[in-house]
């Protein structure tokens, strides 16, 4: 009696603190309560619902025939557009929801009654991310079903649907974490904002575009090079180009796509270098990126609580 006694207060403190962060609560409850929640959800899926019609009407009209081995393809590409427009989203929507944590209470004048109470500084950051990652995560998982669409033309494995979906959300806690971050560095909620929106769309939108434009200038260069230098400087140059597309969110999303797509590989993969024939080892993007994103967040999280309490302090 006295152990089961000393074990339950135990477990249920465990489940206070993981699910009963009281910051989080509140947030929820205002965010969900009243119609404006749902309105936005039912507008999003709808949005989401009209762009893959349209894409499905664009890619059939520009077909001249389509066949049954054609369907798989079909699938593919709407996969591949709503994913992409999920990630556009969740770019947009993280930093709105997150840049206003902690600089929104102090223009609301909430702030110095929200520091008297009881509640740390670590579980004042944790809630306002818990309720921020709440909501967008509400919206990937409400947006599966169009995704899941795909499958009615065979284009499409679960593992795709599974690894996007966990790129999309590496992505959106990367995102809210700096939204938090900017939020407890100013005091206004506009400069949280377009700070958060610039780190927002340099990380998303930066590599891209350099791609876009220096790969149909360097490109054949590039795919020659390895002909020419050591073993060691081309595994390198393989290595830095991988850890370069795993820190972005889009080249990490496709760049997991082509290698499920193309050569059915999840995990790690081998390349063979042009200079001496041998293989090397590289890691799919998505692993490296899912783990570059938490341990990024981990650290603006952290260094975001000790602004918390350094500015209790003094």
């Amino acid at each position: 009696m006295t152990t089961a006694s000393h074990s339950a207060p135990s477990r249920r403190s465990l489940r206070e603190r993981l699910f009963g962060n009281p910051v989080a609560l509140k947030e929820l409850r205002g965010r969900m309560r009243g119609a404006r929640a749902f309105i936005v959800l039912t507008v999003y899926l709808a949005l989401m619902s009209t762009f893959l019609a349209v894409v499905y009407t664009l890619y059939v009209s520009s077909v001249s025939i389509v066949g049954p081995g054609q369907g798989g393809e079909i699938g593919r590409v709407m996969f591949i557009s709503i994913v992409g427009v999920e990630l556009f989203l969740v770019t947009f929507i993280a930093p709105a929801l997150a840049s206003g944590a902690i600089s929104g209470e102090r223009e609301r004048k909430t702030y110095d009654l929200l520091r008297t109470t009881l509640i740390s500084g670590r579980a004042l950051i944790g809630g306002k991310l818990i309720a921020t990652l709440s909501y967008i995560f509400l919206l990937l998982v409400a947006a599966i079903p169009l995704q899941s669409i795909a499958f009615l033309f065979g284009g499409v494995t679960e593992a795709e649907i599974v690894l996007s979906f966990l790129i999309l959300l590496a992505t959106a806690v990367l995102l809210g974490s700096v939204g938090i971050f900017f939020s407890t560095l100013t005091k206004r909620t506009l400069s949280a904002s377009v700070l958060s929106y610039a780190f927002a769309l340099a990380t998303v939108l930066l590599l891209p575009i350099l791609l876009a434009v220096i790969g149909p200038l360097f490109g054949p260069s590039l795919g020659a090079l390895g002909a020419g230098v050591s073993p060691v400087l081309e595994a390198a140059l393989y290595y830095g180009i991988g850890l370069l597309i795993a820190t972005n969110p889009m080249a990490s999303l496709f760049g997991t796509l082509v290698l499920l797509i193309d050569r059915h590989e999840i995990g790690f993969f081998s390349v063979t270098l042009q200079s001496n024939g041998s293989s090397i080892l590289l890691v799919s993007p998505w692993i490296v990126f899912v783990i570059f994103s938490l341990l990024l967040s981990t650290v603006l999280m952290i260094i975001a609580v000790r602004r918390v309490n350094r500015i209790e302090d003094a």
